[in-house]
């Protein structure tokens, strides 16, 4: 039985081929930390009753940042290329800002009709 050279397996150094791009576990714990306060915080807007604009302000802002949390750091956007970061984010702000003219346009249309169409 003839023996064959063996060659190098291609997933010998993993870390070297990647950079050795490691983040310390203390980053990831507390965002876990950051991301529990936010959530107390989004519970203690329904706890206290909030009510209005200032609820749904609320709201939305601490899952605006919520998500950005989860996506710099568990999706590790944080260290990508400003390319790719605008590739991701750069269409669906596009679209929020066009259901938000969507929005402005109707609510204009609705109005003008309740003052014209009665």
């Amino acid at each position: 039985m003839a023996s064959t050279p063996t060659q190098a397996s291609p997933h010998a150094e993993p870390a070297a081929e990647h950079g050795g791009q490691a983040h310390p576990i203390g980053v990831y714990l507390k965002v876990w930390l950051l991301l529990f306060v936010l959530s107390t915080l989004s519970y203690m807007v329904d706890y206290y009753h909030l009510t209005g604009y200032l609820r749904w302000s609320l709201i939305l802002l601490f899952m605006a940042l919520k998500a950005g949390l989860i996506i710099a750091v568990f999706m590790h956007m944080a260290w990508e290329r400003m390319a790719l970061i605008c590739a991701i984010l750069l269409p669906p702000l596009c679209l929020l800002v066009l259901v938000w003219l969507m929005a402005a346009e109707a609510d204009y249309t609705f109005l003008t009709r309740g003052a014209f169409f009665r």
